[in-house]
């Protein structure tokens, strides 16, 4: 294959394939020869041309797997006429119903065996999508009386660290059963901030996408 005269292009088939080799492989096995081997013929240089490092490819596949995610978070902080629950709400069944997750889990990555990546999706949950997504979805909640704490924050922080971490099947390998009673124990914990958001759908979307991991790892 020669070389993509379009850089756009050549940067957005080194990050799909480092993404797939990460999964698969897990980011610590996977080298950088391993990626130029299943580029079809781009070279070395190709890579160093866009990226100094294999830590600088984690960077950008991490930032890449969260722009539209962040797109979407972006237009339901900013959607009108919802108070802060109903908005914390939809964030987390949005978030969960996106179609990119069937194609995802049926994939069936072992994100668990890959401990850079999966520190890399904490920092970017703590640095930037709580922060900047989250927290004020909460502060509106406090303001307008939907939402009650008095750590805004740790609260913000604390929903994504669970929906985002603890629950995800392929980073613990937790069955469905597994999986539903998790979601019961989010569900008592939100509760108790007074955020009844979550119902029976939502677990058994979980359970469901779960299966479909299980049935293809």
């Amino acid at each position: 294959m020669a070389r993509n005269k379009y850089p756009e292009e050549t940067v957005n088939l080194i990050l799909e394939t480092a993404m797939k080799l990460f999964a698969e492989k897990g980011y610590e096995h996977t080298s950088i020869q391993d990626i130029i081997n299943n580029l079809g013929g781009l070279s070395k240089g190709a890579i160093y041309h866009h990226f100094r490092s294999k830590e600088d490819i984690l960077d950008a596949v991490t930032t890449k797997m969260s722009e539209q995610s962040n797109k979407m978070l972006f237009e339901i902080q900013n959607c009108p006429g919802l108070t802060g629950k109903e908005k914390l709400r939809k964030l987390l069944v949005e978030s969960l119903n996106r179609s990119v997750h069937d194609e995802i889990f049926a994939a069936a990555p072992n994100i668990g065996d890959s401990p850079a990546l999966v520190f890399s999706i904490l920092r970017g949950t703590i640095d930037y999508t709580a922060p900047v997504y989250v927290l004020p979805i909460i502060e509106q909640g406090i303001a307008d009386g939907s939402i009650q704490t008095e750590y805004p924050k740790e609260l913000a922080e604390l929903v994504l660290l669970v929906g985002n971490i603890w629950l995800d099947p392929m980073i613990f390998d937790d069955d469905p059963e597994g999986i539903y009673r998790k979601c019961k124990m989010y569900d008592q914990m939100l509760r108790a901030f007074g955020l009844d958001i979550l119902d029976e759908s939502v677990f058994e979307r979980l359970r469901s996408l779960t299966e479909v991991y299980r049935k293809n790892k």
